[in-house]
């Protein structure tokens, strides 16, 4: 008999060969009969990349050289949400033709009043200084009387594109600080030019001639406009963007996005965009003014003021009231002693859509007065809560014609529809509800004071819309394009509004290459 011990070795020496024996693949499974094959688990795929932080701004190293002598002052940097820029600062004049170069990570800060040369005149044919600014180019109102005036006998190049617009804007859309709601944070953009207008500063003045000037509106130091060249050059502004003008410069008197004062038809405005101005969307003072692509949007008075014997043709003009706030679509001229002056005023609009929010101010969407010729194709009106449509003065309403006078007869409508509150008309100063329903003739030349509107998107065509036969504006001036349609959009596939036009909950007007209003573009 084995010894415990010895047998210990006996049994593990057996049970070893009996292991040695079986391969790894023959371990039987008890029960089974069968083989196990072990699978381990495939490993987890990699968590996704986390998304790209957003894009943000750094600051260029300095700021570019310009020709003017005085050049650019570095004032240092300026953070807010979109990044950090370096800040340069233009002199208070330019009086050598210059270049604002496109340039990462640079914005050019407007530090109080900024004069693009010195006045020529009323009566030079000088063109001295231009101011160029290249496509992308942000330019901001330092401080609440910031503004850019542009003198007779200059220019301004402001050309952007629609992948790169230009911006003037305020400090605060730098800094992150607004919202839908703000306005009045800087001066605008003034171009004054050498065009007749009327409403003389010198009493004894004529009217229409070289010795009519006026002072541009808010403004505490001499920026005169008149003349009597029409055809005088004021520069170029297109793709551009004015944001959160209309701070008050003086007696109560604020500025708009964009003023023109005796400019002539030798300036080029075309693709501009107002956002949130305290007053006026933009105001045209006198002189022969073509201006096409205009959207206003947020206007805190009107969208589209003329005055002081201006000649004007606009096309395809949208404009959007923001809830609670805002006057007019439409004022054209004052009621004052002076409303018989020559050139009188005569303003052409086609393709136009209002979208009137508010009964406030003028208390309608289209106030015509001052004895102003005013013709309209083309339109939509949607006005529910004010009348659409008050004249002033018998003047205003006149239905003869007298070249005499400058006198082109009563207001005319045609293909312009409307809807309106009660009452839809209204007759002031002698001109009764009765004579302005007349002049309007719903119901003739396919205008309709009771029009359902269908629009989609709040600004495009609908059924309705598009069922409206449209008027060739061309027969009346070859500036006007011939369209097939009423309003300022076509249909959904009509973009001409959008991608270069900054959004907001006033009105989201599409792909926007520039974001929201209320922030500044990375590109």
């Amino acid at each position: 008999m084995l010894n415990p011990k010895l047998r210990g070795i006996v049994y593990a020496t057996a049970a070893a060969a009996l292991v040695t024996g079986c391969g790894a693949d023959d371990i039987a499974s008890p029960g089974t009969g069968g083989n196990i094959t072990i699978n381990n688990p495939a490993a987890p795929p990699p968590p996704p990349p986390p998304p790209p932080p957003p894009a943000t701004v750094t600051p260029a190293g300095g700021c570019p050289t310009i020709a003017d002598a005085q050049g650019l002052t570095d004032s240092g940097t300026i953070t807010g949400p979109t990044g950090t820029y370096r800040v340069c600062t233009l002199p208070a004049r330019l009086n050598t033709t210059s270049t604002l170069p496109k340039i990462a990570g640079v914005l050019y800060r407007l530090g109080g009043r900024v004069d693009v040369g010195t006045d020529q005149g009323p009566s030079s044919t000088n063109n001295v200084v231009t101011l160029n600014i290249e496509p992308g180019v942000v330019v901001f109102g330092g401080t609440g009387v910031s503004w850019l005036n542009v003198n007779r006998g200059n220019r301004i190049n402001a050309v952007g594109t629609a992948a790169l617009p230009i911006i003037f804007t305020s400090r605060d859309n730098v800094l992150g600080l607004n919202t839908d709601s703000s306005i009045g944070q800087w001066g605008g953009v003034v171009l004054n030019g050498r065009a007749p207008i009327t409403d003389c500063a010198a009493p004894a003045a004529t009217p229409g001639t070289v010795a009519c000037e006026r002072q541009v509106e808010g403004a505490v130091d001499p920026a005169l406009y008149g003349g009597a060249n029409s055809a005088d050059n004021s520069g170029r502004l297109s793709f551009v963007q004015i944001r959160f003008s209309g701070f008050v410069l003086s007696g109560n008197s604020e500025l708009q996005s964009l003023t023109t004062g005796g400019t002539g038809t030798g300036t080029v405005l075309n693709n501009i965009q107002s956002f949130n101005s305290s007053d006026d969307g933009a105001e045209f003072f006198g002189g022969s003014v073509n201006m096409k692509y205009f959207v206003s949007i947020g206007a805190d008075d009107d969208n589209l003021d003329t005055d002081v014997g201006v000649k004007a043709n606009f096309q395809y003009v949208l404009a959007v009231q923001r809830p609670n706030a805002g006057d007019s679509m439409i004022e054209a001229d004052s009621d004052n002693a002076l409303d018989g002056n020559t050139p009188r005023q005569n303003t052409r609009l086609s393709n136009f859509t209002f979208i009137q929010r508010n009964n406030t101010g003028n208390l309608t969407a289209m106030l015509l007065r001052g004895g102003t010729d005013y013709s309209m194709f083309n339109g939509v009106v949607v006005s529910p809560s004010a009348s659409c449509l008050r004249i002033s003065r018998p003047q205003t309403a006149s239905a003869t014609a007298d070249a005499t006078i400058d006198e082109a007869g009563a207001p005319v409508f045609r293909s312009v529809v409307m809807q309106c509150a009660t009452p839809a008309f209204v007759g002031l100063n002698g001109v009764t509800d009765a004579q302005v329903s007349g002049i309007f003739g719903s119901g003739a030349n396919n205008n309709n004071s009771a029009f359902t509107p269908s629009l989609t998107s709040l600004f495009i065509n609908g059924a309705n819309e598009t069922a409206v036969t449209a008027f060739n504006a061309s027969t009346i001036a070859s500036y006007f394009d011939a369209t097939t349609y009423v309003g300022a959009v076509r249909d959904a596939n009509d973009l001409w509004y959008s991608g270069w036009t900054c959004n907001s909950a006033t009105a989201a007007l599409g792909t926007s290459v520039t974001g929201l209003c209320t922030s500044l573009p990375t590109y």
